[in-house]
């Protein structure tokens, strides 16, 4: 495994503040006053401004004397392109003191790319991922940036990432950086009773997939040392992250089924929000690794697929869907029978806290893997990447997209080498 000569010994923690509970989104416009806005930008999807949530939100700011401007352009599951026009639009219509995100995952990252862009010159492309992108950090701080979700599952309100698919390179990738943190997450389980249950499947399997990852992720202990200026948001397992982790399972345990066969139980739905946001708020310093690099090849090399409960393509990315949460569960299941080996002790645990009444497996390392694919067969997702679309001559240019995601094979808890990726890719065509 990992061998330090100088094993690290310290670990950071990072989250916004957090107003959580029914009702929480009415008290945002008070809660701006502690900013001195005057004006400020919602940042929101179609289908979420079709619910009237955000315009409500507006009015109430409104009706404070602080002007609020809404765009509504927010594309589900953002490509380089929506980015940029969001970016194109905030800079028009500035300028703005706070920004507000209200919406899913991919509405929660197109403000983090408007803030980014609000506050720091240069492009889009300036600020992604190396090797997609330039990696450059923020050279000015940003705005206040407050987030809203209406999906339980994302975490983006918790985190420092912000994700995207570049079209023209048919990949998906992010920009990472410690300022893109959310101030203030505002949690509403009323917000997510509308939810599909197509979509509260996958964005649940992304909280599952959360946990799990930064519960059984490299250890902080086994990096080297780093000096002050080398420090990253994903610092790998921790005591703290690890708590936020194990509640998140035991939450969902009992949530998940009945809030996708029962969206409007409201007991199952504030569970769930309340295990996306301990999720977000373990794996957002823990780090993900090989389930979550893999989805980003599997969203960017998709056909024509296309799940229920989701809007349909616009062609603007030439290929088809797949939720963020479902592209990640699809190898997860053989993703962790490769990782058992890492942390045996940590898998069962966290099989066990994932269904306490599971039979042990002849192999255990076969534990995790069967009870996650169980829950994955409940809540309807596809039985794995043949479903969707791929075939076994797929395999090698998913798994060379999985190699550029080095920043998430590094939380990994074992090495990770691209022979390993299409064997993990290859365990995933068929899950049952």
């Amino acid at each position: 495994m990992f061998a330090p000569s100088q094993p690290e010994s310290i670990f950071t923690y990072g989250a916004p503040a957090l107003k959580f509970g029914p009702g929480a989104r009415h008290e945002i416009a008070y809660d701006l006053g502690r900013f001195n806005a005057r004006r400020v930008l919602i940042v929101t999807d179609a289908g979420v401004a079709a619910t009237g949530s955000p315009q409500e939100l507006a009015d109430r700011i409104g009706a404070t004397g602080v002007e609020a401007v809404v765009f509504d352009g927010s594309r589900v599951e953002p490509t380089d392109a929506s980015l940029t026009a969001a970016i194109d639009f905030a800079r028009a219509n500035g300028p703005f003191e706070v920004v507000i995100a209200i919406g899913g995952g991919s509405s929660i990252d197109t403000a983090k790319a408007v803030n980014l862009l609000l506050t720091n010159e240069g492009e889009l492309m300036d600020y992604v991922n190396v090797p997609v992108g330039r990696g450059q950090a923020p050279a000015n701080p940003l705005l206040p940036l407050i987030a809203v979700p209406t999906t339980t599952g994302t975490g983006s309100e918790s985190t420092t990432i912000c994700v995207l698919d570049v079209v023209d390179q048919h990949v998906k990738t992010g920009i990472s950086h410690a300022a893109l943190r959310p101030t203030y997450a505002v949690v509403d389980p009323e917000l997510t009773i509308t939810q599909p249950a197509g979509v509260t499947a996958a964005s649940g399997l992304d909280i599952l997939c959360h946990a799990l990852e930064s519960y059984t992720a490299r250890p902080f202990t086994s990096y080297e040392a780093k000096r002050p200026e080398e420090r990253v948001p994903y610092c790998g397992s921790n005591p703290i992250a690890d708590l936020w982790s194990e509640k998140a399972l035991t939450l969902m345990s009992t949530a998940f089924r009945t809030a996708v066969r029962h969206g409007d139980d409201v007991a199952a739905r504030e569970q769930m929000a309340m295990a996306a946001t301990f999720a977000g708020l373990g794996f957002g310093n823990a780090g993900v690794h090989i389930p979550h690099a893999n989805a980003y090849p599997i969203a960017g090399q998709v056909g024509d697929f296309h799940p229920a409960d989701y809007p349909e393509p616009d062609g603007t990315t030439g290929h088809g869907l797949v939720p963020h949460g479902m592209a990640v569960s699809m190898t997860a299941p053989a993703a962790f029978r490769f990782t058992f080996e890492a942390a045996p002790d940590r898998h069962v645990r966290a099989a066990r806290l994932l269904d306490p009444d599971a039979t042990m497996t002849d192999d255990p390392a076969d534990l995790l893997p069967t009870v996650l694919s169980s829950v994955m067969r409940d809540v309807g997702v596809p039985s794995g990447l043949a479903e969707l679309g791929f075939g076994e001559s797929d395999l090698p240019a998913l798994a060379e997209g999985t190699m550029k995601q080095q920043r998430l094979l590094a939380t990994a808890p074992r090495e990770v080498t691209e022979d390993d990726v299409v064997t993990i890719l290859s365990g995933s065509v068929e899950l049952w």
